[in-house]
């Protein structure tokens, strides 16, 4: 059996990989239901033919099914906007914010470090993607996501020189 070398780690890994996943889920499931295949609206795509006019057997069939599926969808395209800059800020920030959390726990510097820094992350990043996808503007939960993930690159930079240069200095 394979030992886990880090643990806290592979934990916000995977918690992380689950939001990117229904983020990303979300703004799939608006696209489907605003029919903007490409871009963030139609005025996007104008230039792009329509894929329903002259549908092939596989869009007409995927179209009639997203019809049942989703007999009455609005067409806000604002929302899918929206839901694809959470994925997007989402996609932009973590990976780096997991790598402070990776760093910390493989050089071995204290557990309240390394959980306080996924921990803030992880809370950050749902927050900030809940805020921007029920409001449009300024809301809480993109507040508290966008400050918490700032707090969370400053101590993951921070605790990442200090250890680094400790390390090349000793």
């Amino acid at each position: 059996m394979i030992e886990n070398a880090v643990p806290i780690s592979t934990l916000f890994i995977g918690l992380n990989g689950l939001t990117g996943f229904a983020l990303s889920y979300i703004a799939a499931d608006e696209r489907v239901k605003t029919r903007v295949w490409h871009g963030e609206s139609r005025e996007d795509v104008t230039q792009q033919p329509d894929p329903l006019a002259n549908p092939n057997a596989w869009a007409a069939s995927v179209e009639n099914m997203t019809q049942k599926m989703f007999p009455n969808a609005g067409k806000d395209n604002g929302l899918l906007q929206r839901k694809i800059r959470a994925h997007g800020n989402f996609a932009e920030y973590v990976p780096h914010g997991l790598l402070f959390v990776l760093a910390l726990e493989l050089i071995q510097t204290q557990t309240w470090l390394v959980w306080l820094v996924g921990s803030l992350l992880t809370v950050a990043r749902v927050a900030h993607a809940w805020g921007l996808i029920k409001t449009y503007g300024p809301s809480p939960g993109r507040a508290i996501g966008f400050f918490l993930t700032w707090f969370v690159y400053l101590v993951g930079s921070s605790a990442c020189i200090y250890y680094g240069l400790k390390s090349i200095i000793s």
